[in-house]
């Protein structure tokens, strides 16, 4: 490869991971515009294009609302800083993002969440339920991870990766929500709905009154919706509009 074309591959790749770090800044920062923060804690995260399998991640010790696209730190798949940084990694957000990453190659993104509704549905024996048409969009895709403590230890790793399998959704028992996606559009987008079908569950279950349960024929029909949504559907539709919102409420997380 001559200098030029060294020059101009160099220069791509600048602005792909520029474009990555401004859509996973945004997603922080959409993530606490829907209150599903945790104070500092929880982590996104968004694989950098190239064979090294680098990825961003949010430092620890801020607040997803105030975090910008020069604050992710690129990390390799042994939870070292590839570029210098005052900023701290947090491990237990490595040893689950590091996971999935390494594992799939299509999970571009990874959300991990600690969420009100989130954790409720975690905790309870039957999960999720279809109990709602965004359940039923959701529920055939979504995996379940036993709890083993904070995840801390690489050897969890492994169980992550197995229990995820193909799935682009996970409740991890007793502690949270996954997602991930081919893009930061899908993976907050598929967040979303996750999120959103938890909130409806416990708001249903806690009014104490007979549940009205949908046909089979018709949960199938509403599972289908999902396999249906390309990566244009979420990239150029969703995502704009998400970015707008986040123009108008809370911007500066391109800086």
């Amino acid at each position: 490869m001559n200098a030029v074309a060294s020059v101009a591959v160099a220069e791509n790749g600048f602005r792909a991971e520029r474009m990555l770090r401004e859509d996973l800044a945004a997603c922080f920062r959409l993530i606490a515009h829907f209150g599903w923060d945790d104070l500092i804690f929880n982590h996104i995260s968004v694989r950098v294009p190239g064979p090294e399998h680098h990825f961003l991640i949010n430092p620890y010790g801020f607040t997803f609302d105030e975090i910008c696209a020069s604050d992710l730190i690129k990390v390799d798949r042994d939870g070292r800083a590839v570029d210098a940084t005052p900023n701290e990694i947090p491990m237990a957000g490595f040893v689950i993002h590091s996971a999935v990453h390494m594992a799939r190659e299509d999970a571009r993104c990874v959300i991990h969440l600690h969420t009100d509704d989130g954790v409720a549905v975690s905790v309870i024996e039957d999960g999720l339920l279809p109990l709602n048409q965004t359940a039923m969009v959701v529920a055939k895709d979504t995996a379940f991870h036993e709890f083993e403590g904070p995840a801390l230890s690489l050897d969890e790793r492994k169980r992550l990766q197995a229990d995820l399998g193909q799935k682009n959704l996970m409740i991890l028992r007793n502690h949270g929500t996954l997602a991930v996606g081919r893009s930061t559009a899908e993976a907050f987008t598929r967040m979303y709905f996750l999120e959103r079908a938890c909130t409806y569950q416990v708001r249903a279950l806690s009014m104490g009154r007979p549940i009205h349960e949908a046909s089979p024929e018709s949960r199938e029909i509403t599972a289908n919706l999902a396999r249906e949504m390309t990566a244009d559907y979420y990239d150029t539709k969703i995502w704009p509009a998400m970015k707008r919102l986040l123009d108008r409420t809370n911007p500066g997380y391109r800086t």
